[in-house]
Order: C-alpha cells, then structure tokens, then sequence
C-alpha cells in the first residue's frame, strides 16, 4: 500500500492532540489517524476513503480556533505533519515551494537564511503548518502591509476527495488563465480538498524594523495615529490596537512596561532598508504626534529583546493565566465604527451576563478585533452559545464579518448567514458539490 502501514495509527496509539485545534471543541478520538509522507499517499489516502465512503479530516498543527480541525468517533484524520520541508527557494522570482507539513517559523527561516522574508507572521508560527496557514486564510500581524495569505499565494498542490491531484506550482504572480484555483482553496478549510504544496511569494528581507509602543487617551487619537502613520511611514508593517484592560492584564504576566495603563496601547512597527535613516524617520514621526497631542506617551524599543516584549503583550501567550476559561472571537468591523462596537458589547455583555468578562485587542490597521472572553462556567454550552450570539447579533447590526482570520469550522457555522447572503451560501454549496459530491471532505465544517 503506497501509504505505508506505518502511518497508520489506530486506537491508543492515536495522539490526544488529534482530538481537539486550540479551541478545545474537540472530544472524540478519530477513528483512524493517517500521516502520509508523500502527495501520491494522501491521494491514495483519499481513494481509499472514497472507495469505503469514510469522511475525511485534514489536521495541521492543530492551532484553530474555529473548530475546524476536530474530528468525530467515525472520521478518518489526515494529518500532514510528516509530509514537511522547503523544497524550493528561487531568490530571482522571490518565490518558495513549501510542502504542507512545515513549521510556519521553518519556513520563514529558511527565508531568511537567502536574504528574503516570507511576509505571513503569526502569533502561532511556531506550532501552525503551511497547510493551515493556507487552508484558513490566516492573517497576522502584517496584514496591514502584505495582505492575507491568499494575497501571497502564488500557487498550490492540492488533492481532491477522490484523489485527484491537481497541481499548479508554477509560481507566476501574473497568470490571467481562468478560475484562481490556488486562491479558491485557500480558506476552505479543507471542505474542498487536501492541500500537499504552496508557492508563496517572497520579499525582501528588511534591514532593520522600528517598533513603539503608544500609549493614548482616546480611540480618536487613535484613529488619528493610523490616518498619520499611513501617510508618514512607508514602511508601516503592523498597527496593533489594545484596549487599556487587556494591556494591563497581559504586562502584568508578561513585565511592567507602563503604569498605569493607558486607555489604550497601540504598537507601531515599520521596516526599512536603512537602520540609521529608518529611526531618524521613525523618531520625527513620533515628535510630530506629540507635539499635535495625540501620543500621551511612547517607548521606542533599542533593542530586538525590547520588541520582543512589546509583542509578548499583545500575543499574549500567558492570557490562560489569567484568563483560565478563555474563548477566543474573531471578527472584523468598520474602523468608523469600532469604539461603538466595543462599548456596546461590554454594556451588552455586563448587563446580561453574571461573572462574564470581555477585553478587546487586534490588528486595528485592518479592522480586526479579537475578544478574549472568560466565562467561568465553561462547561454551559448554552451560557456559552448565549455570549456568543450577543456578540454576534452586534456584528450582523454593523454590517461585519464573523470571522476576520479564524475561519468559521464549527464554532461559527451556525453564524455564517450574519455574514453572508443566501445567494452566497447557496453558490458555496454549488461549489463544495462540484468538488466534493459525497461530502466526504472534513464535514460539517463551514457549511
């Protein structure tokens, strides 16, 4: 058998960690976990599965939030964490062929070491897998500058639920030849297919980054401090947004940095070519918004270890800490409307909720808040699902998305239309049809 009996695993010598993402939905043990080495052995994987109607579910390196990953008693997991490795860097293209299994933070490495960098950054790089990044859309901390995964996308290998495999690994960032099938795949959440490749594009590596943390009164000077840092700062990379309760819950686990807390704490990071012309822009651009009264105050990290500081608050690593009962939301609102947003929920939430407790941070630059909400019975699926709604009926009223970078997997599904129109849904069922006719590809997930 091409797959190979020794990545076949079944009952106690499947892992616990292929129960459950990071959102800890999961409960159920799969059936039967497979970790095939090669793209021919997941396709012959999937021919199997198609053959004896076993519905599949691709695992990477289980860092979700959406409950896309988990699977049920009867479900056959497809984990590509032996299929790893860069295959490919073309420092001319400024391109990569990366397999599915690699370590985020492998890949950006290897990057590295050719003088170029791979412009998706997230908080998870360390444990996420290439095939995930893609499979969801993952966003992260430079949204701002480079875009979604989907806009570095330049190409994927991906096999189908009966073990086609359909390859475009050219690479070209302009290729006007029909569907996009590589951007199609990406945020499907496996419900489409497995992917096996990506060709991601490259840029050059910076020579130096400047990062700040900001501390302001008001969330207008907030909004001023963006309008200003687009128009100043070129190399502006991240523009990371925290709520004054949040940043002080998180420096109080990670290391003082400012008491008392601002109202809110935003942390500016730019790359440029020159270190010496990059912080004389840098430290001007900062003048400027002291003198016009929109900084109330701001550190300038000296160093990569400072940075480094300024961002283990905002990806807040120690959150379950404090936090033990944590459930992570996701969503995207308009800028204009982000501070109602924010009081509305917490007024909404306060009044409706005993005990429950709701702090906001993300990517402001591009209209992304997360919410950290610890509800201490977190064994009341209905309290949990009332939260949720609450929040999400706010959204829907808006006019947001919800789900900015997360995907939808299970934990959303139910919210999907607040989002998208019938006609919409309608057209993704088509196509998950087409692709998928048996509906044997990670079901129930998205739709």
């Amino acid at each position: 058998m091409a797959i190979g009996s020794e990545c076949v695993l079944i009952g106690d010598d499947i892992p616990d960690r292929a129960m459950s993402d990071e959102s800890r939905s999961g409960r159920n043990k799969p059936g039967i976990l497979l970790r095939p080495r090669t793209s021919e052995a997941v396709s012959e994987a999937l021919r199997i599965c198609a053959r004896h109607g076993r519905t599949v579910v691709p695992q990477g390196g289980m860092t979700g939030l959406a409950g896309g990953a988990c699977p049920r008693a009867q479900d056959v997991a497809l984990s590509l964490d032996a299929f790893s490795g860069v295959e490919n860097i073309d420092p001319v293209s400024m391109t990569m062929t990366v397999r599915a299994g690699t370590i985020l933070q492998d890949a950006q490495k290897a990057a590295e070491d050719c003088g170029l960098m791979l412009p998706i950054d997230l908080g998870a790089r360390g444990s996420c897998q290439i095939g995930g990044v893609v499979a969801t859309n993952a966003g992260g901390i430079r949204v701002l500058r480079y875009g979604m995964t989907r806009e570095n996308l330049l190409g994927l290998e991906v096999v189908l639920a009966d073990g086609t495999i359909i390859s475009d690994l050219g690479g070209m960032i302009k290729n006007n030849t029909g569907y996009d099938i590589a951007k199609l795949f990406a945020g499907s959440e496996g419900t489409l297919g497995v992917i096996t490749r990506a060709v991601i594009r490259l840029r050059p590596l910076p020579m130096a980054r400047q990062t700040a943390l900001c501390a302001l009164n008001g969330f207008d000077d907030v909004m001023q401090l963006l309008h200003h840092a687009r128009q100043d700062l070129p190399g502006l990379s991240a523009f990371e947004l925290m709520w004054g309760d949040y940043f002080d819950l998180l420096q109080d686990l990670e290391g003082v940095l400012m008491k008392p807390a601002p109202a809110f704490a935003v942390i500016i990071e730019l790359e440029t070519m020159d270190r010496e012309t990059g912080d004389a822009d840098f430290e001007a651009f900062l003048a400027r918004m002291f003198e016009e009264n929109i900084l109330a105050d701001a550190l300038v990290a000296q160093s990569s270890r400072e940075s480094a500081r300024f961002w283990a608050v905002r990806e807040g690593d120690k959150i379950y800490e404090a936090m033990p009962h944590l459930i992570n939301l996701d969503i995207s609102i308009s800028l204009n409307q982000m501070e109602r947003f924010v009081t509305e929920c917490k007024q909404a939430i306060t009044a409706r909720f005993r005990n429950v407790r709701a702090l906001f941070y993300g990517h402001a630059g591009d209209g992304n808040l997360h919410i950290a909400l610890d509800i201490p019975d977190s064994g009341d699926s209905q309290l949990i699902h009332d939260v949720e709604t609450c929040i999400y009926d706010k959204v829907r009223e808006m006019r947001g998305s919800i789900s900015a970078e997360h995907g939808i997997g299970t934990l959303k599904r139910d919210y999907l239309s607040y989002s998208r129109s019938p006609s919409e849904i309608a057209l993704m069922r088509q196509i998950k049809q087409a692709l998928d006719p048996s509906g044997l590809m990670n079901p129930g997930k998205v739709l």
